[in-house]
């Protein structure tokens, strides 16, 4: 036997081999239709919507999930980056503060008269040359610093071996005070410096960087040490 349902004409469409026919051109109030006759999808329509579906929402899944995972992922490199930038300035303000802090040391030993400090000064310049990271500088200082390191190497390595020739060691310290000078205009300092210069050393040839404004002079002796003038200032 053939079970049948009831359908409001006003409200329906029927669906008979694959036709769309509105019920509202029916001419009958309410009409009997074969459940064989009426179909609204058959299985294998049914089922294919079924599959589609479960597609669409296994691609928005994962596609909602690749995206908070590339938020979450960018923000975590993003704190990384900052926390790395944060503790490279708190550790090291300026990638030659250590060198110019063991050339100051330097220049106020020879300022004293102390040839074995000076010596000491240089042996801690060139361990500074070695801890350096030129990594932080840019294309064009890591070229400028290229350039002077072999000469700040040995011009140090001459005053660290010369303890008790403090004239040999002022020798050199002019040739480094000039390459220490290059370097500072180059990376820049996190200090004010002074570059002084001295007339009566090497027909006015001889300059170096202090921290002080008054003349402390490394190249004559202690009755002579206010000897000079301020060149120049450097506060970059």
């Amino acid at each position: 036997m053939v079970s049948r349902f009831y359908l409001q004409s006003e409200n329906f469409i029927r669906i008979k081999h694959n036709s769309i026919i509105p019920i509202a051109t029916i001419n009958k109030k309410f009409r009997f239709y074969s459940s064989r006759n009426l179909k609204f999808l058959n299985k294998q329509n049914m089922k294919l919507i079924m599959a589609l579906s479960a597609s669409i929402l296994v691609l928005a899944f994962t596609a909602c999930t690749a995206n908070n995972n590339k938020q979450i992922n960018n923000g975590n490199s993003s704190q990384s980056q900052a926390a790395d930038t944060a503790k490279g300035i708190s550790s090291n303000p300026n990638p030659a503060a250590e060198i110019v802090k063991s050339y100051l040391d330097l220049k106020n030993s020879l300022a004293a008269d102390n040839g074995n400090e000076a010596a000491t000064s240089g042996k801690e310049i060139l361990n500074a040359l070695s801890n350096f990271n030129a990594n932080k500088l840019t294309s064009e200082q890591k070229r400028v610093f290229l350039g002077l390191v072999g000469d700040i190497k040995e011009n140090s390595e001459h005053i660290h071996e010369n303890g008790g020739d403090i004239a040999h060691q002022r020798e050199h310290f002019e040739m480094l005070s000039k390459d220490i000078t290059d370097l500072v205009k180059s990376v820049g300092t996190n200090t004010t410096l002074y570059l002084d210069s001295c007339q009566k050393y090497d027909n006015g040839k001889g300059t170096w960087l202090s921290e002080f404004k008054n003349i402390k002079n490394p190249y004559l002796e202690k009755k002579m040490d206010t000897c000079g003038a301020i060149k120049e200032t450097i506060s970059n």
